[in-house]
């Protein structure tokens, strides 16, 4: 087993990471931004180096100096957590290079992946249903337009290098395509150096389910059953929840298969998750595949007892499986909250500042808090405004929804703004008690 890991990550997936591997008697690296200095995972971490500046770019994507801080303290391995650098193939790359064991999928796998376009050809060869769209990247606006009158609007025009919401745009009516093809183009080569764009048909008033798939070295693949991470904002997820209420047993079945299908299609090896997209007539399409672990994984950790990133780092370290597809049992229901620092009265504004008091609701059975926070932080303007997960799971939805509202009934937190009522909202809606709800939800029925 490894001796020590880097972790070039921040937050509570730094912290999550960092007390997986004390269990696991794996010694521990820190980086930190300056305005990180005081963060928790930089005190909890056995040793803590200074990468850069506020700016990712200068610290947290700086792939050099975390390169550099990896050789310094005498690592053998890379855990990337979400976000940042961990799904980008050059840093998994580098991470080789020097002899150091990225935690994660190889960089080949990545690439075809992370490749929106290639995944669905790679898909269609696994037999897995993908959404009706492009062939292929769509070269030019011309090109778009005659895309678009095939597939029928709406339809979206997506980044084949996307991810986090961004690169998307949706077109309802030919007259809205040039604006939104051209915006996509612009937005995804901001943010990923690279605008290649596909088209899909738009599944309307869908779900947005994702299956949990494990793979190690020698080929072997399974899954952890589905989450449902239909309730978002602007393509971002706000609550998940797993099993997903939507869907039977023989449709669970089908897309769990589908899942391993596509994980074994990629030669994957490691966490990584399989996203569908579940339509009114009961029918699922691959959507795309997250080569990291996941911000909502801890619902699949609570009903099935597996703790996601300490398999990640067995099987970066060669280990085989530690279990059989057989083994893995779904008990219960579990439900995650994120909570952020932003005001949802004003358009869900940031809101960094100085926590003056916290009270967590760590009390109860079957509820689990995910952070990073602590009284008297000052949370930076610098990074993504998550600064929680509550987690909690009972012996069915009901249990679980009457659990998460006790929990957020507890959480206390003065001196920033946070969406704790918004997510009250949710929890108190009707049709979501009920279950009926797709990814348009939010926007129909609480915003």
């Amino acid at each position: 087993m490894f001796d020590k890991i880097l972790i070039a990550n921040r937050g509570e997936i730094a912290v999550r990471i960092i007390r997986a591997c004390r269990e696991m008697g794996i010694k521990t690296v820190a980086v930190f931004s300056e305005p990180d200095r005081e963060a928790l995972h930089a005190q909890l971490a056995d040793e803590a180096v200074c990468i850069g500046s506020a700016k990712a770019a200068d610290s947290y994507n700086n792939m050099t100096n975390i390169i550099c801080a990896a050789v310094e303290k005498k690592v053998q391995a890379i855990h990337p957590g979400f976000g940042f650098l961990s799904e980008n193939s050059t840093f998994a790359a580098m991470c080789e290079e020097c002899n150091i064991k990225f935690i994660g999928p190889a960089p080949s796998v990545i690439d075809a992946m992370g490749n929106k376009s290639n995944a669905r050809n790679m898909m269609i060869q696994a037999d897995v249903p993908v959404i009706p769209g492009s062939d292929g990247i769509v070269e030019n606006l011309e090109q778009a337009y005659e895309t678009a009158e095939k597939l029928g609007y709406p339809v979206m025009v997506k980044a084949s290098a996307g991810g986090g919401g961004k690169g998307i745009r949706i077109v309802h009516k030919k007259e809205e395509l040039q604006k939104a093809y051209e915006s996509a183009k612009s937005e995804t080569k901001a943010a990923f150096g690279d605008d290649t764009m596909y088209m899909e048909k738009v599944i309307e008033n869908a779900r947005h389910i994702e299956v949990q798939v494990l793979g190690d070295n020698y080929g072997n693949v399974i899954h952890l059953g589905e989450r449902d991470c239909s309730l978002q904002r602007k393509n971002q997820k706000v609550l998940e929840e797993a099993p997903s209420p939507a869907i039977s047993a023989e449709v669970r079945g089908e897309m769990c298969a589908a899942a391993v299908r596509a994980a074994k299609a990629a030669g994957y090896q490691s966490a990584g998750t399989i996203e569908f997209l579940y339509d009114k007539a009961g029918k699922f399409y691959f959507m795309e595949m997250n080569t990291r672990v996941q911000v909502e994984h801890p619902v699949t950790e609570m009903i099935t007892g597996i703790d996601i990133i300490k398999e990640q780092i067995r099987i970066a370290d060669g280990e085989k499986l530690s279990m059989k597809q057989e083994d893995v049992m779904i008990s219960g229901h579990a439900i995650e909250c994120r909570i952020n620092a932003e005001n949802p009265d004003k358009g869900f504004a940031p809101c960094p500042g100085l926590i003056d008091y916290l009270l967590l609701p760590a009390g109860g059975l079957g509820i689990r808090v995910d952070t990073a926070v602590y009284e008297g932080y000052e949370i930076p303007p610098y990074y993504d405004s998550m600064i929680a997960k509550v987690i909690v799971h009972g012996k069915d939805r009901r249990e679980a929804i009457a659990k998460m509202r006790r929990a957020l009934y507890e959480f206390i937190i003065d001196g920033i703004d946070t969406n704790i009522e918004f997510q009250n909202r949710i929890l108190n809606h009707k049709d979501y008690l009920a279950g009926k709800f797709d990814t348009s939800f939010l926007e129909n029925k609480i915003l």
